[in-house]
């Protein structure tokens, strides 16, 4: 077990803590991958040899130090890639590391009677297809024939799902900086079931990191809306945009578009949160021209919100339905 995936227990509106808990991280190597809001990938193979420690104890190590030096908890989960440490995370408690040994028959057993549904990049619709043919479980998936998951789901989709539901992880950690990112939290005083204050909060999201995004002269690639529920649980779904922007209609229109393909009925939603990643600088983004003039339009107006903004207070321009 070489790769650890640690969720860090941040109260809200805390998530700035986490550069600091990813230093903790790297205090043990180098190789450390954030997933905010409040999580991180770790790669421990060169730390297992340095410190003479296996995996699972070196996790016991990180939990100690990020209570004693952040006062925050964390669960982990660990093993020998990063699909299947994020998949053991899910069984991780408080202070005991799920752990998949890192041999096949294990994995086999540990992959066999999950849902489908449970492995990392299978979506709602994909996992619907698979189960309609009674697909449901991995262990079904990895005893299929290839020509018939590449029959239902496409050819590159189906043998990779194939690979992955036999334990075969190619994924790697990829080292990055939570500085590449920039989220906006909107939690609730009371758990709201009215889609429209929903809608209304994304609204309130999108507009500031459109703002903070054009203040500091970058665009994102990727928008990535989370959605925190009455029960501790929360669902995450990210979409990559037509292209780079930090136009704050492009930003609530994809967030919107999100919020509705979740379909929530009546969910008790205690905070959204909605995070721009990719950032790289506006210079250097491309941007499709248009004959729109309302959309000409809009950019303008939005121009001289900024200036407006900057010298009057966030609050100084915004939409009429955030003011009312």
């Amino acid at each position: 077990m070489t790769i650890l995936c640690v969720r860090f227990h941040l109260p809200p509106m805390h998530e700035a803590a986490l550069p600091g808990l990813i230093g903790l991280l790297e205090e043990f190597t180098p190789v450390v991958e954030a997933l905010p809001p409040d999580g991180a990938l770790a790669d421990l193979r060169g730390a297992e040899r340095y410190f003479g420690r296996g995996a699972v104890e070196l996790a016991s190590v990180i939990r100690v130090r990020a209570l004693a030096l952040h006062g925050v908890d964390c669960v982990i989960g660990a093993g020998p890639g990063p699909m299947l440490a994020r998949m053991a995370l899910r069984d991780a408690r408080p202070g005991l590391t799920r752990a998949v040994p890192d041999e096949p028959d294990a994995i086999a057993e540990f992959l066999a009677g999950r849902p489908v549904a449970a492995l990392p990049g299978v979506g709602p619709a994909t996992a619907r297809t698979l189960c309609e043919y009674g697909l449901d479980t991995l262990g079904r998936v990895a005893g299929a024939p290839l020509s018939t998951l590449q029959r239902l789901i496409g050819a590159k989709a189906g043998r990779e799902l194939r690979e992955r539901a036999n334990g075969v992880d190619r994924g790697r950690v990829v080292p990055n900086a939570v500085s590449r990112s920039l989220a906006a939290e909107r939690p609730f005083d009371l758990d709201e079931l009215d889609p429209g204050r929903h809608r209304g909060a994304l609204l309130s999201a999108a507009e500031e990191i459109g703002a903070r995004l054009r203040a500091v002269e970058k665009v994102c690639r990727t928008l990535t809306l989370t959605v925190r529920y009455a029960d501790r649980t929360s669902t995450t779904r990210s979409r990559t945009l037509a292209e780079p922007t930090a136009h704050s209609a492009a930003l609530t229109r994809a967030a919107y578009g999100m919020y509705e393909a979740l379909g929530l009925q009546r969910a008790r939603v205690r905070a959204l949160v909605l995070r721009a990643e990719g950032l790289t600088p506006a210079d250097q983004a491309a941007h499709q021209l248009t004959f729109d003039p309302v959309d000409e339009k809009v950019r303008r107006i939005e121009e001289v919100a900024d200036r407006a903004r900057a010298k009057f207070g966030p609050r100084a321009v915004m939409p009429g339905t955030l003011a009312a």
